[in-house]
């Protein structure tokens, strides 16, 4: 009885470790990535632009789902709402040192369905899974009740 009881033990120490799986790259934190607006397109309404998180440390990090964006006047003072997410579905990004992922932004290309917002200095951006924001100069305007990102990715889609 005593040697059933002692294997028991034994098989279920195995079990829990085999059942750990590794672990992956880390969550990129604010201090690993350079944040930057990218390039702007407009098409049928819409103005998109890029945002860019360059990965500057010296060791891979993911990052996952959406950023965090609102506007923000010269006095660092948020204009309308922040940015609501746009819906798509997303994968975890692995960024090795040096390398890029981006989110684009979306609003109308003027007061089609509403007026404007006034103009922003800055954009406050939290990069998923961060508490912590950055703010990058950017003249963005937002139109219509429109202000959308959508996920972190490498293809530069909405």
């Amino acid at each position: 009885m005593a040697a059933l009881a002692t294997a028991g033990v034994a098989w279920g120490t195995t079990t829990a470790t085999a059942a750990t799986a590794p672990a992956g790259p880390r969550t990129c934190a604010l201090n690993d990535l350079y944040v930057s607006i990218g390039h702007t397109e407009g098409a049928a309404g819409s103005l998109y632009w890029s945002v860019v998180f360059t990965n500057t440390s010296s060791t891979k990090c993911a990052l996952r789902g959406y950023p965090g964006v609102s506007a923000l006047d010269t006095a660092h003072h948020q204009i309308g709402p922040a940015a609501t997410h746009s819906g798509s579905s997303y994968s975890t990004v692995t960024l090795t040192p040096a390398h890029t992922a981006t989110a684009v932004l979306r609003t109308t290309n003027g007061p089609i369905g509403g007026p404007c917002q006034p103009t922003a200095s800055y954009l406050r951006i939290y990069p998923p899974a961060s508490h912590t924001a950055v703010l990058v100069p950017a003249h963005w305007k937002t139109c219509s009740n429109t202000f959308q990102t959508g996920p972190v990715n490498t293809a530069g889609t909405f």
